[in-house]
C-alpha cells in the first residue's frame, strides 16, 4: 500500500509542477488577434547611428580604430555598408552574455574589440572578446563590424 501511495504522490506532484510552469498563453504570444496592440513605436529622431570601433589583435597589441555611421553607411570603417547591414540584421547586437550563462571552453583567439557610441538611439559601450564559446558566438554575430583584425606582431 505504501508504494502505491508513493507512486500516486510522485505522479501528482510532477503534474502539479508541470502545470505550475505553464503560463497564460495570451501573455506569452502577445495580445489576442482580435485585440489591438497596446504598444507604440518610437520613430528615430533623425540622429544617425554613430559608433567608434577599436580592435586589437591581443591585449598588448596596438589598436586599430574606426568610426562607423549608418543610414547612410559611412565613416572611415573599411567595410561600412557590410558592418551596418550586419548590425541591422542582428537581434540585440550589443547585448552582453548573461552572467549565469554556461559557455563552452572553446578559445577563439586573443582579439579584443570595444564599441562605443549610439545604435538605434541607445547608448553603446561594450567589449567583445573570443575567450570562450559564448564570447566567440557574440563576436561572430557581428563580425563585419570588426573589419580585418590586425595581426599580432
Amino acid at each position: 500500500m505504501r508504494y502505491r501511495t508513493l507512486i500516486y504522490t510522485t505522479s501528482g506532484l510532477a503534474l502539479v509542477l508541470s502545470l505550475a510552469a505553464c503560463g497564460d498563453e495570451k501573455s506569452a504570444d502577445g495580445p489576442a488577434k482580435n485585440q489591438p496592440s497596446s504598444t507604440t513605436s518610437v520613430q528615430p529622431s533623425g540622429n544617425a547611428d554613430s559608433l567608434t570601433v577599436q580592435v586589437k589583435a591581443s591585449d598588448q597589441a596596438p589598436a586599430k580604430t574606426w568610426k562607423l555611421t549608418c543610414e547612410p553607411a559611412g565613416g572611415d570603417h573599411p567595410k561600412a555598408a557590410d558592418a551596418c547591414q550586419t548590425l541591422t540584421k542582428a537581434k540585440n547586437p550589443f547585448q552582453p552574455v548573461p552572467k549565469d550563462q554556461m559557455c563552452t571552453k572553446i578559445y577563439g583567439g586573443p582579439e579584443i574589440a570595444t564599441v562605443k557610441g549610439t545604435w538605434q538611439g541607445q547608448p553603446v559601450d561594450t567589449k567583445f572578446t573570443r575567450a570562450d564559446g559564448c564570447q566567440l558566438s557574440r563576436w561572430s554575430k557581428v563580425g563585419p563590424l570588426f573589419g580585418d583584425v590586425p595581426k599580432v606582431r
